[in-house]
């Protein structure tokens, strides 16, 4: 098997304007089957973005691509300026090991469809247990921290209940709660409230605007819920087969769609709702 070739891709990103995030040429296939074609995305450090599109669009993939749970067949995704899956070896890009991934995850948060919260641990044990066991926290410097972000997703009266005892917009804000914990520098919500109860979905939806308003992060978010990515992104970006079809700010993209396939998408979208 010969080496591969990334010598068209810089060791890392410098200048005075590095993104984020950049996906440069990305390429995800499962067989056959092309998941994401060529992908290339720029994120801005602070910036809220929101993808839409069609089941099997490749939406998903982006999120999971940046959490290392997808391999990538071809490109480089850079966080930070940094690649995120490929590592510098005697001045050549290649395949990352497993200590640099863990390096390089550690830097992205992300709450999923289904919470994942560890059952047998309470709230507070929950946001408690990453920074402990990765970050090499002292457990009160842990618990402080823990305890301050339960308090900003508005569970701090839940800190000492177990998952099962919990609502699911509950357990969704736990789940926030412990992905902050760790200090990303991205964050990724990936149909976090897709799960839930039409009359709790608010609860997390205000999460997510308070961190949109009040902290600095860089957020990227697959949603189903054409009003909330209205109202909180800074940028939307419509999926279509593994590419991006269409971008623009919130909007024009939904008042004005430019594209044949946004403006089918938007329609159905809008006739089930």
């Amino acid at each position: 098997m010969m080496d591969e070739d990334f010598s068209q891709y810089p060791l890392e990103l410098t200048g005075d304007d590095i993104p984020m995030v950049r996906f440069s040429r990305v390429s995800k296939r499962y067989g056959e089957l092309t998941v994401l074609d060529n992908l290339d995305l720029d994120v801005a450090a602070g910036e809220m973005i929101t993808i839409i599109g069609p089941s099997g669009s490749g939406k998903t993939t982006v999120l999971r691509m940046l959490m290392t749970l997808e391999t990538i067949n071809e490109g480089v995704i850079y966080v930070d300026g940094k690649p995120l899956t490929h590592m510098e070896k005697r001045g050549k890009l290649v395949r990352a090991d497993r200590r640099y991934l863990r390096q390089m995850r550690a830097q992205i948060g992300m709450c999923f469809q289904h919470f994942n919260l560890f059952p047998h641990m309470t709230a507070l044990e929950n946001c408690m247990e990453g920074p402990v066991q990765v970050l090499g926290m002292k457990k009160a410097a842990a618990r402080a921290r823990s305890e301050e972000l339960l308090e900003l997703v508005g569970m701090a009266d839940k800190r000492d209940q177990h998952p099962a005892r919990l609502s699911g917009g509950q357990q969704q804000r736990v789940a926030i709660a412990r992905a902050l914990a760790m200090r990303p520098k991205v964050m990724l919500f990936d149909e976090v409230t897709s799960a839930l109860d039409p009359e709790v979905i608010g609860e997390v939806t205000t999460v997510i605007r308070n961190l949109v308003d009040k902290h600095n992060l860089t957020m990227l978010m697959v949603t189903h819920q054409m009003g909330f990515a209205k109202d909180i992104s800074d940028r939307v970006c419509f999926f279509f087969d593994g590419k991006i079809e269409e971008q623009n700010s919130p909007d024009e993209l939904f008042s004005n769609p430019q594209k044949e396939r946004t403006q089918q998408f938007l329609s159905a979208v809008k006739e089930a709702g």
